[in-house]
């Protein structure tokens, strides 16, 4: 069966990209129950252990997030929702990026009094086998065992969140890549209670809640920007997407163009595109020639899923038209 977005039919590549992305996902939910059900198992009085454990929950929610995401967005727009159901990402995007910043904080804070207070969490020993073994061999042994998978599934899906322009997968994997820093962290933690250092295991907890906080409020900042629809950026956020240029660049090569500039607004997975025109000689094009242009720039891409052409006297202010012209000279 083919993939969609709303009524955009995702290229064969994409398509492939897609199932493997849900596949991943899947995965490291699957990896995520055991991982989360070892720590608690081992996890004791240690705040560094209690933090790694609150963290592995909060990862269940970028893989739920996608995939209810993609299902949602598969839907064909509605008399309701003209515009399909792509923003769920967006949705999704925000709500795991508030989940975190929420836990983030509470474990700062958390971790912080018992840092002020001096706590000293003692860590006992279990009976193994008959053996008596302390417990911190086992915290520290989970945690190096879980180090390693999340690392590679980050890698993967990063991957594969460039090929389909999706946030939610990208902030996934991109936490899923720091996930060793929290194990190595942890890890320390329970040595330093194993030594004498009572205070490792709290500075080890502050360390792993100022990371999920940060990670956190970046996915907030850019979960609310594409929201609030900025103009839209790479599925990093580091720069604006380059596919606008190439829409501009190919209106602009069209010999009945004098001037163009487009508004690009961010779906989730696929743009909206508002590319105002201004006409050479002031002609407005036939029905026939205005067709076959959306129809050029919808194939330069399969993310411009809806294009609107708009011919006019002169570009907008925000693209350069005379309304900034006479701003920035009455600035001068």
């Amino acid at each position: 069966m083919t993939a969609r977005f709303g009524h955009t039919e995702l290229p064969e590549k994409q398509e492939r990209i897609l199932r493997k992305a849900v596949r991943l996902e899947w995965m490291t939910i699957g990896f995520l129950a055991v991982t989360t059900t070892l720590v608690l198992l081992v996890m004791g009085n240690s705040q560094a252990m209690k933090a790694a454990w609150i963290e592995d929950m909060l990862s269940f929610a970028p893989p739920l997030a996608f995939l209810l995401a993609v299902r949602i967005a598969a839907r064909p727009p509605t008399a309701g929702y003209p515009y399909g159901y792509h923003r769920a990402t967006g949705v999704g995007h925000l709500v795991a990026a508030v989940a975190l910043c929420t836990m983030g904080g509470f474990l700062l804070i958390d971790s912080g009094l018992g840092l002020l207070k001096a706590e000293h969490p003692p860590i006992g020993a279990v009976q193994l086998f008959g053996q008596s073994i302390w417990l911190g061999w086992l915290m520290m042994a989970v945690m190096a065992i879980t180090a390693v998978p999340p690392v590679l599934l980050g890698r993967a899906k990063m991957k594969l969140a460039r090929e389909l322009h999706n946030k939610v997968l990208y902030a996934d994997a991109d936490m899923n890549r720091a996930d060793w820093v929290t194990a190595v962290g942890t890890i320390i933690g329970v040595a330093g209670i194993g030594i004498g250092l009572w205070w490792a295991d709290a500075a080890a907890a502050l360390f792993i809640a100022t990371g999920i906080l940060r990670d956190g409020y970046r996915n907030m900042r850019a979960a609310i920007t594409d929201l609030m629809d900025t103009r839209a950026m790479t599925y990093d956020d580091a720069e604006p997407h380059p596919l606008i240029g190439q829409l501009d660049d190919h209106l602009r090569s069209l010999p009945w163009v004098q001037e163009a500039g487009s508004r690009v607004r961010d779906q989730g997975h696929v743009f909206h595109v508002e590319s105002f025109i201004v006409p050479r000689g002031g002609q407005v094009p036939s029905l026939a020639v205005l067709e076959r242009t959306r129809d050029e720039c919808r194939g330069l891409d399969w993310k411009v899923q809806d294009i609107v052409l708009v011919p006019v006297a002169e570009l907008p202010a925000e693209m350069g038209g005379a309304g900034q012209r006479h701003q920035s000279e009455t600035n001068r």
